[in-house]
C-alpha cells in the first residue's frame, strides 16, 4: 500500500464543462446533443433516445475553438441524478449540455488510467466520495470546484489498469448474458406471434379467456413479515425481494392487480405473489408460456375498474372473448419455447454469481484490500 498515492482529481485532469448551447441552436437532425438522460442510458448500455441535435457546422465551430469530448474523456451527471459516469468511446461525435454534465478531460494517463477512474466513479466508494462534495438542498449538484478537489487514492498505474481490466471483464460477461436473455425471450415471443397471431385460423373454436386459464388474487404479506429468502416475491411492478416461503409452484405467471397494471412476468422459481398482483392459479387449455405471452398481448390497462387506484378485476379478464387454438399447437409451442427459458434461467443463475463476485470484489480492489498481479509478462 505504500506505493499508493493520494492526489486531487484536478491535479491529474482538467475538470470543466461545455460551452453554452442556446435554444435557437437546436435542430431536428445533425450532431447529437446529450443531457444527463443520454449519459444515464449510455451508462446502462441502453440505446439512447436522443431528441436534440445541433448542426455539424456548429459542432465543428466548437470543436475548432474549444474542443469536444474525445475517447477516454469522462462525462459525469452533475444535477438531478448525480454521479453517473460515461467513458467516451472511439468515433463518437456529440456535444452536451452545460450545467447538467461535468467534463473530465486531458487526463494525465501517466498517473491515472481513465478506465480506472471510470470504474472508481461508478463504484460505491466513488459514489460515497461524490456524496461528500455534493452541494444544495432543494436541488443537489456537483460543482467543478468540488470535483477538482476530489481526493483519489491511486495504486500504481499498471495496477490501475489491471483492476479496470478485471472489473470490465466481469461487466462485459454480465452485459452479454443480459443481451442473450433478451434475445431468447424475443425469439420465443416472435414464435408465439407467428403461430397464434399471424397464422391464426378462422375455424379455431371461440371461447373466453377463462377457458385458457384462471387468474387468482395474490397473498397478503405484511412488510414486517417479509424476510430474505430464496423464494422471489412478486408485486404488481415485478420482483420485490425474497422470502423463506413460497405460495405458487413454478413455472408461473403473474401480473398487476392494483396500483400498476399491464406488466406481466414469467417466473421460473416457486414464488410468492403479493396481494397487489394476480397469478395464474389454473392452466386449463393454456400452458405456462403460452398463457404468459397471451396475457402480455392483452391491453390489461383497458380493463381498469378503479378510479383513484387502478384496479384489474380478474372476472372481467376471464369473460373477454377470444379464439381457442388447438391444444396440440399450444403444447408444441411450449415444447419448442421452453428450452429458451431454461437457458434464460441458467443465465440468471450465472448472472447472480457474477454480480455477487463483482460487488464483493470491487470495493476490495478499490481500497487495496485485494491486490491484482500487474507484473508485466
Amino acid at each position: 500500500m505504500s506505493e499508493w498515492k493520494e492526489v486531487k482529481l484536478g491535479e491529474v485532469s482538467e475538470v470543466t464543462s461545455s460551452k453554452r448551447i442556446f435554444y435557437s441552436d437546436y435542430v431536428s437532425e445533425g450532431i447529437p446533443f446529450w443531457r444527463s438522460k443520454e449519459i444515464i442510458e449510455k451508462f446502462n448500455r441502453k440505446k439512447i433516445s436522443t431528441d436534440l441535435y445541433i448542426t455539424s457546422e456548429k459542432y465543428f465551430e466548437i470543436k475548432n475553438r474549444f474542443g469536444v469530448p474525445l475517447p477516454n474523456d469522462i462525462l459525469l451527471t452533475s444535477v438531478g441524478t448525480l454521479g453517473i459516469p460515461y467513458l467516451v468511446e472511439d468515433k463518437e461525435q456529440f456535444y452536451f449540455k452545460d450545467g447538467n454534465l461535468t467534463w473530465i478531460r486531458n487526463i494525465d494517463e501517466k498517473r491515472l488510467s481513465p478506465h480506472y477512474l471510470y470504474k472508481w466513479l461508478a463504484s460505491q466508494q466513488g459514489r460515497d466520495s461524490l456524496r461528500e462534495i455534493t452541494i444544495g438542498s432543494t436541488q443537489e449538484a456537483l460543482t467543478i470546484i468540488g470535483l477538482k478537489n476530489l481526493n483519489l487514492f491511486l495504486p500504481p498505474l499498471l495496477e490501475q489498469k489491471a483492476i479496470a481490466s478485471v472489473l470490465s471483464s466481469l461487466d462485459d460477461k454480465i452485459h452479454l448474458l443480459h443481451r442473450q436473455n433478451k434475445t431468447l425471450e424475443a425469439m420465443a415471443e416472435t414464435l408465439f406471434r407467428q403461430w397464434f397471431v399471424e397464422e391464426a385460423q378462422e375455424d379455431w373454436e371461440g371461447g373466453k379467456v377463462g377457458d385458457l386459464f384462471v387468474l387468482q388474487r395474490g397473498f397478503d404479506l405484511p412488510t414486517q413479515n417479509r424476510t430474505k429468502g430464496i423464494y422471489p416475491i412478486y408485486a404488481a411492478s415485478g420482483y420485490s425481494g425474497g422470502h423463506i416461503e413460497s405460495k405458487v409452484k413454478a413455472p408461473g405467471v403473474t401480473t398487476g392487480r392494483s396500483g400498476l397494471l399491464g406488466k406481466v412476468f414469467f417466473v421460473m422459481d416457486d414464488f410468492w405473489p403479493l396481494n397487489t398482483s394476480l397469478y395464474i392459479k389454473e392452466f386449463r387449455v393454456g400452458t405456462p408460456l403460452f398463457s404468459y405471452f397471451f396475457l402480455k398481448g392483452l391491453d390489461l390497462e383497458s380493463f381498469n375498474a378503479g378510479s383513484a387506484v387502478p384496479t384489474l378485476n380478474r372476472n372481467h379478464v376471464h369473460e373477454e372473448s377470444t379464439m381457442i387454438p388447438p391444444q396440440k399447437l399450444i403444447r408444441d409451442f411450449e415444447k419448442t419455447a421452453l428450452p429458451f427459458y431454461l437457458k434464460i434461467r441458467k443465465n440468471e443463475i450465472q448472472l447472480k454469481t457474477l454480480k455477487t463476485l463483482r460487488d464483493t470484489l470491487l470495493p476490495k480492489l478499490m481500497s487495496g484490500e485485494v491486490r491484482v498481479d500487474y507484473t508485466p509478462g
